[in-house]
């Protein structure tokens, strides 16, 4: 579970709830950075200075399981993502200190460049040396598959059992990550249906999954209800994400939101569903 809502009283009753879950927490709000000029170490020891004052409250130590810094980094050149590697290895290591586990990256879908992953090595190597995580944002649009094996704008594309958007980060791993001994514990802090991503089909104006209804109905693919049809994208991305052992969860977007947000929300029908889904398909422990 993702949250960026702190209260003590909160967080004990989701641990109540399920103490195996795994918590990740985000200080909000936070400043844009500019990563291509930041000084990383000094960024982090200003980040970490902000952050202990929430982060070493007793009810935080015992029911936050990691903690990220930046949502969603920007970085474009291998020298911006070196910056942000450092300051996020720095950060790692001195909340490792207090004794507080971090999440590091929290990219958005479709990024970072492939390429750039080896920029981003130290940050990894720290999340191994003290027990963090990887954080990745893995959507996609119309359906949670576009972008993954065949389903691609090309006809005749096929990525196998990778994909561009959801399930990207086996590319990354696969090809980066395994052969520089870097299999670190993968957490998907945000996952679902986005239609902010690029060069998909689809209305264009969409944005969550109750965005794209309509669309699922013109195309012919709703069985049963709009819930149950996002329920089945949701249970053929879990049944992935079963496959790789190092991945460790993936906090879907969103529960309890309003406003712009509202058409990503699953609470009523769809929490029902994913409830039984659960109950059906525990998670691995």
């Amino acid at each position: 579970m993702k949250t960026l809502e702190l209260n003590p009283t909160f967080l004990t009753e989701i641990k109540q709830a399920d103490p195996d879950v795994l918590v990740i927490a985000r200080l909000t709000p936070l400043e844009d950075v500019d990563w291509a000029r930041v000084q990383p170490k000094a960024k982090a020891r200003d980040f970490v200075n902000r952050l202990l004052a929430r982060a070493t409250h007793p009810a935080h130590r015992s029911l936050v399981d990691g903690w990220e810094a930046y949502n969603e980094p920007v970085v474009e050149t291998a020298d911006a993502m070196a910056r942000l590697a450092e300051f996020e290895a720095e950060r790692t290591r001195l909340l490792a200190r207090e004794g507080i586990r971090s999440c590091v990256g929290n990219f958005s879908a479709g990024h970072p460049r492939l390429d750039l992953w080896p920029h981003f090595f130290p940050a990894l190597h720290a999340v191994k040396e003290y027990n963090g995580f990887l954080g990745l944002h893995e959507y996609s649009a119309p359906y949670m598959w576009f972008g993954y094996g065949r389903y691609q704008l090309r006809p005749g594309d096929d990525e196998g059992d990778e994909g561009w958007l959801t399930l990207r980060y086996r590319k990354a791993y696969r090809h980066y990550f395994q052969p520089a001994g870097l299999v670190v514990p993968l957490v998907m802090t945000e996952a679902g249906i986005d239609g902010g991503i690029q060069n998909r089909p689809g209305p264009r104006s969409a944005r969550g999954w109750r965005d794209f209804v309509d669309f699922w109905r013109k195309e012919g693919v709703i069985t049963t209800t709009p819930e149950g049809f996002y329920m089945e994208q949701l249970a053929w991305y879990d049944r992935h994400l079963m496959e790789d052992p190092y991945v460790k969860g993936a906090a879907i977007y969103a529960l309890a939101v309003f406003g712009d947000w509202a058409s990503f929300e699953i609470s009523g029908e769809c929490a029902r569903l994913l409830k039984q889904y659960l109950l059906v398909h525990p998670p691995r422990k």
